[in-house]
This record gives structure tokens, sequence and C-alpha cells, in this order.
């Protein structure tokens, strides 16, 4: 909000860098995928692209008629979109410093707006509560998600490209098959709106952050809330997994920028770190779920000061014992998936019953004079 940007060392006693040159607060920021650029949007209806350096030289863009509220790159560095609240996407090209072209299709501001891991797609997200997909090369909007029951605050692609996740001020989160249009995650956990959200890049974990001042990681394979995150004193209002996944970074209206290291069980990691699946079919989550609630920086998120945890010793199991315990592992995945389409049909139903009870209320309305 002081219309500076702060590039930070990870490295112990390494000094930050300190950008001025944008006239008003700074909304969004993010780093070209070599690392040699920074892109940062504003309320000053600019981007600037930043070389962070000590000397800080910056190319400004009269990008937009309104407050820039989100700018990502491409992932081959070549382009970059940014949304604002002239209600408009618009796609830039970077080293030519030029103007592309314009999406413009949404009828209030939009939030939020990043391109697929192939470059192909762009997705939107807005207050008119909708989340839009976008192919590139025709600059067609493919598909309009309307089930936000609020403004859509962010939006993101899963690692494969597979499919989106969004962000609401009706403190949901919803993830959605980019290729058949299909909800197939809804958790409903925070108890404010959801300001921001990023995937591992596993694809396996997605981490959440809100104005109820928590943060949340969700285990996207079992459909479930891992890790509540208690730390900043006021709304969350964005976080980032690092590119490797190892730490993740938020940061809250309580002018603070937390960096957490991930810790997730470190066993399963290596395993989770082989694979990049999209997530189970559809899990409808809500707040009474089992968590686990680790105050402030400490616990299993660690903050950057944590503990390594101990080398541990190796052990050899009996050929049997495995193969029974994988014949186990393949019964619990056949539970798992009777048990995701009986909650999506038990979500269908429900959809209904209340469509049915909406209904009778307006006849019922209707009817009395």
């Amino acid at each position: 909000m002081d219309s500076c940007l702060m590039v930070w060392h990870m490295k112990p006693q390494s000094r930050a860098y300190r950008f001025t040159g944008h006239k008003d607060a700074i909304t969004c920021v993010n780093f070209s995928p070599s690392g040699h650029l920074l892109a940062s949007g504003s309320r000053d209806k600019t981007v600037r692209i930043w070389v962070p350096n000590v000397k800080g030289e910056s190319t400004a863009f009269r990008a937009h008629t309104a407050t820039v509220r989100s700018v990502h790159f491409c992932s081959d560095g070549q382009s970059f979109v940014t949304a604002s609240d002239d209600k408009t996407v618009k796609v830039w090209a970077t080293h030519r410093q030029k103007f592309l072209f314009s999406l413009s299709q949404h009828i209030n501001w939009v939030r939020c707006a990043k391109f697929s891991p192939d470059g192909r797609l762009i997705v939107s997200a807005s207050d008119d509560k909708t989340v839009k997909l976008w192919d590139k090369s025709s600059r067609e909007c493919v598909h309009s998600y309307c089930e936000h029951g609020g403004f859509v605050t962010y939006v993101d692609f899963h690692p494969s490209g597979t499919c989106i996740a969004a962000a609401g001020m009706d403190n949901t989160v919803k993830v959605w098959d980019v290729r058949t249009h299909r909800l197939l995650q809804h958790y409903h956990l925070h108890s404010a709106a959801v300001n921001g959200l990023s995937f591992h890049p596993s694809g396996n974990y997605l981490i959440t952050a809100s104005s109820d001042s928590t943060l949340k990681i969700l285990d996207l394979m079992e459909g479930r809330l891992l890790y509540t995150l208690h730390g900043h004193q006021g709304p969350a209002t964005t976080v980032a997994f690092s590119r490797t996944g190892e730490y993740f970074a938020s940061g809250g209206s309580d002018e603070q920028v937390m960096v957490w290291k991930s810790n997730f069980d470190t066993i399963d990691h290596g395993e989770v770190m082989k694979v990049s699946r999209p997530p189970a079919t559809l899990a409808s989550s809500t707040g009474n779920l089992p968590e686990v609630d680790f105050p402030g920086p400490p616990g299993r998120g660690r903050s950057v000061e944590s503990v390594q945890s101990q080398p541990q010793e190796p052990v050899s199991v009996p050929q049997t014992l495995t193969s029974t315990l994988e014949h186990i592992v393949g019964q619990l995945d056949v539970l798992t998936q009777t048990v995701s389409i009986l909650e999506q049909r038990l979500t269908l139903t429900e959809d209904k019953l209340k469509q049915c009870l909406e209904n009778q209320q307006l006849i019922m309305q209707r009817a009395t004079p």
C-alpha cells in the first residue's frame, strides 16, 4: 500500500532491494520464469517491468484505464497478462514492450488473470461472480463458470493444466476441470473471504489465504483439509508456494510477509513430487472436517528457522507384507472412488432438493395475497 516494491533475498543477512516508481498502491507482483524480470501492477493504472538488481530500473506500461489488479507472465516469458478494474484482461509482449490484445466480456472489475502452464489458455476471475476461460490464439471465451455466490477474488491453473481453482468472497474454493468444465471439488472451510491460493508444484496440495487471518493447506488427492495455520494478525491477503514447493510465503494486512517451510511429511513428500496428477473427483468439504491447528509460524508448516527433521533409519520390509499392503492400498483406492461417486450423487441430490425448496417458497409467496 506504500507504493514500494521489496525484493527479499532468501539468504540470511542479505540486503533487500526497495524499488520506487509507482505513484499509488501496488496490487500485484510476478517474477518472469527465468527470474531476470519482475512485473508489478498498481492503482496508478500502470504495469512496470523491473530488472531486479541494485539499480532497480523499470519500464512503465500505460496499461489500463483503472487499477491493475493482476499481472502474470506466460511460461515462456515472452508475454504477460494483466487484469483490471476497467473490466478488461490484456495481453502484452514482454521484450517488444507492446500491447497485443484485449479480452472484454466481463461486466465488472477483473481481479485476476493467469496463463495456463502451456500458454494456450487464459483464465480470469471477476466481481461479476464468474470465472472465464479464454483461448489465447482465437481470443474467444471458451467457457464461463458461474457457480460462485459472490465476487471471485483469485484463480489459478493446476500445474498439469487440466483444472483450475478459484477463491471467492463467499468463503469458498472451487476446482473445475477445464476440459469437461465439471466442478470437481468444493471447499467451504474458511469463515471469511478467500483472498488467494497457490498449488504446490506436485499438484497434490493447495494452500489458501483468507480474511479470517488463517492459511489452510488442502490435500487435493483426498479432498480434505490438512492444516490450518495461524500467523497473521488480520486478513491474510496473498499466499504462494516457491518454485520447488519447499517454502511458501504469505502476506497480510498486518504489514507482514511470512516465509514458511512446507515440511509436509518428508517420506510422503518424496513420493508426492514424482507425480503430477489432477485432483480426485468431486469432494465437498465443510468446516466440520478434522483439522490440525498450528499457531503462529512454528508447527507443521514451520517458518524458515525450522529445525531440520532427524535422518531416518532405512527399514527393510518382507516381500509378502509389501504385496499384502499393496493389495490393501488397491482396495482402499476402490473404496475412495466409490465414496467420491456417492458424495457426488449426494451433492447433486442436495442441490436438487434445495432447488425444489426454493421453487416451493416462490410458489407459496405467489399464492399468498
